[in-house]
């Protein structure tokens, strides 16, 4: 029972973005760099935000429940506030780095920014949900049995889904943040920011884990319309990819604008 609960879990939290990975970004050589330099910075961001959150732990210095969960949403917080200054540098490096190659190789198309927000939203999605979950996931092989104290039975099928959420919306987002920065339209940095913010404080209220998860799937299907049509996507073309006509996919046969 076990062994099914982890690799149910483990499909569910990370099945859709291999998939995504499988089909649109591991045939090219280019795409699996560039996901892996975004998984980088968002460890990166990580390892800073960690740092300010023990140095202030290490200040406070306080055993206090009350005080340890200002802590933590202190450092829930810093870490928002970082991954998304490192999302912004991300993009100035891209930026610079397809500049760089046009001047370089001027008959040589580079990848359209719309691409690299996917895949560097996806990275920093990937890397997000494997450190948020892997512990979780390791302990669902036992042993033990959740639940059997009264505790939500579920606790490893939402904790899978909310990783899912998480991932998805890092891709979303990168997506929608890239955009913002290309058409300067700061509202929408501000916008991720604060959905950001809105989706890692539902984590606190996890004695609710059916309310925390409808409010992020909420979140989840409005920022993903809103990344799609920001990609170039309309009503024709979601309708010709459901059919299966579409000659022009968006995340196959990208463009430079």
């Amino acid at each position: 029972m076990t062994a099914a609960v982890f690799f149910g879990c483990a499909f569910v939290a990370f099945g859709p973005a291999l998939a995504l990975y499988i089909f649109t970004i591991a045939t090219e050589p280019l795409r699996i760099i560039f996901l892996i330099i975004g998984a980088f910075f968002w460890l990166v961001s990580l390892l800073l935000s960690s740092f300010i959150w023990f140095m202030a732990a290490t200040l406070t210095d306080n055993k206090d429940e009350p005080r340890q969960r200002d802590l933590l949403i202190f450092g829930v917080l810093i870490s928002v506030l970082i991954q998304e200054v490192f999302r912004f540098a991300y993009y100035k490096l891209l930026k610079k780095s397809s500049e760089g190659l046009k001047s370089i190789n001027p008959g040589e198309k580079a990848p359209s920014m719309r691409l690299l927000a996917y895949v560097s939203g996806l990275g920093f999605g990937i890397m997000s949900g494997v450190f948020s979950f892997v512990n979780t996931l390791s302990d669902s092989l036992g042993p033990g049995t959740v639940g059997i104290h009264g505790d939500p039975p579920q606790f490893f099928l939402n904790s899978a889904f909310m990783t899912l959420v998480i991932i998805l919306l890092h891709m979303f987002w990168g997506i929608v943040f890239f955009d913002g920065c290309e058409k300067k339209k700061w509202y929408t940095l501000l916008v991720v920011l604060l959905t950001h913010l809105l989706v890692s404080a539902l984590t606190f209220i996890s004695p609710y884990s059916g309310l925390n998860l409808v409010l992020a799937y909420i979140i989840l299907v409005l920022t993903g319309i809103w990344a799609f049509f920001v990609s170039g996507g309309s009503c024709r073309s979601l309708k010709l990819c459901l059919l299966c006509q579409d000659k022009d996919s968006l995340l196959f046969n990208q463009r430079s604008r």
